[in-house]
């Protein structure tokens, strides 16, 4: 009896203890919720405000360009006014002397019918005095026109519109430059490349051939179904983009994946996308594509693009998708974390006849490279 008294008073004791610590746990992951509440609403705020300010001065760069459209020209068609205006009381003076001329020649006729043949011969030479006068008065009422334009104010004003136009295009779309910032250098790993794919010298772009490489060796990295190629890089942490050029093709797969990605065999997760362990975009007939975990997103987009981007936010925990041509948001994957480092992942496709011919070719990164950081050999 005794015996079962101390293993009872045990026992509560064990319970007392690890409802203690529960306690505690929960009370820490109630602070820690708070936490992330107030972390989560002061990112939304803060978002909120720079949307707005960013708003603001896109407001305040369209009205000064409003204002400077204005001024200009409004300066051009007072200068262009000034002229007509000259050019219509020139005018009227040249109707007002055309009128007065119909009236004279008019009278001349009237005379002619009324002079005989003696009175007209006996005027001859003073007829000659007063068309010569007459003449002299055409000259002098005929002088040249000076009104005109300013021709080089009009080149100098279209030469600074131009520049303006010029910065403005530097400058945007802002994402661009923002994005962009984000580039990190990767080459292709042709260890890993399927036997049917052409790695570039430089491991910057990866070509589909027929011509099966019987030379390469069947390593455990080597993709050996699937026309897949990774980058000898992986990234682990911080923001990193990378542009892919796919100009002339008619279907391709873009992404990134961890390295534990299956190589071997026709199973579904060595495709990008169909498993855990990628995400990608795909473009087929047309179409495009977002996959990851096997399940497909099809994507409202009419355009095709030259040029896709692919931004990496460790952070975030997210991969973005981008038309690189002018920095249309695609797709984005909200992972929330990863649980490895990530590689570029690239499928260039069968060629189909010669119309899937062209590469896929890794654009150079306009940022210092990151490969110190996080390069890792796979």
């Amino acid at each position: 009896m005794l015996h079962v008294q101390y293993l009872n008073h045990s026992l509560q004791e064990l319970l007392k203890s690890h409802q203690e610590i529960l306690k505690m746990q929960r009370e820490l992951v109630t602070e820690r919720q708070k936490s992330l509440a107030a972390q989560q609403s002061e990112i939304t705020k803060k978002s909120s405000t720079i949307k707005e300010s960013i708003i603001t001065k896109h407001l305040e760069i369209q009205v000064l360009l409003d204002h400077n459209l204005r001024t200009t020209l409004s300066h051009l068609e007072a200068e262009d006014c000034a002229a007509v205006s000259s050019l219509d009381w020139l005018m009227e003076k040249n109707l007002s002397q055309m009128q007065e001329i119909e009236q004279q020649l008019a009278g001349i006729t009237v005379t002619l019918d009324n002079l005989d043949t003696r009175d007209d011969l006996k005027s001859d030479h003073q007829s000659e005095e007063v068309i010569d006068r007459y003449i002299s008065g055409l000259h002098n009422g005929s002088e040249s026109c000076d009104v005109r334009l300013d021709d080089g104010k009009a080149e100098e004003i279209l030469s600074y519109t131009n520049n303006i136009l010029l910065l403005v295009s530097s400058l945007t779309p802002t994402m661009r430059n923002l994005v962009k910032s984000y580039s990190s250098d990767v080459c292709l790993d042709p260890d890993t490349a399927h036997p049917n794919l052409l790695i570039s010298p430089k491991g910057d772009s990866v070509t589909y051939t027929e011509a099966r490489s019987k030379e390469l060796s069947d390593n455990p990295s080597r993709f050996d179904t699937t026309l897949n190629v990774i980058s000898l890089q992986s990234f682990s942490f911080g923001r990193h983009y990378w542009e892919l050029d796919v100009t002339g093709k008619t279907y391709w797969e873009l992404g990134v994946t961890y390295p534990s990605i299956p190589r071997k065999g026709d199973a579904e997760d060595c495709w990008l996308g169909r498993g855990d362990d990628s995400w990608c975009v795909e473009f087929f007939d047309g179409e495009y594509t977002a996959w990851h975990r096997g399940v497909p997103s099809r994507l409202i987009v009419t355009k095709q693009f030259c040029r896709i981007g692919i931004l990496c936010n460790f952070p975030a925990g997210s991969v973005t998708f981008l038309g690189a041509d002018d920095m249309s948001p695609l797709f984005c994957f909200c992972a929330g974390s990863f649980s490895n480092s990530l590689h570029l992942a690239l499928c260039p496709g069968h060629s189909h006849n010669g119309t899937n011919a062209k590469p896929i070719v890794i654009c150079s990164a306009t940022s210092p490279s990151l490969l110190g950081d996080c390069g890792e050999r796979n």
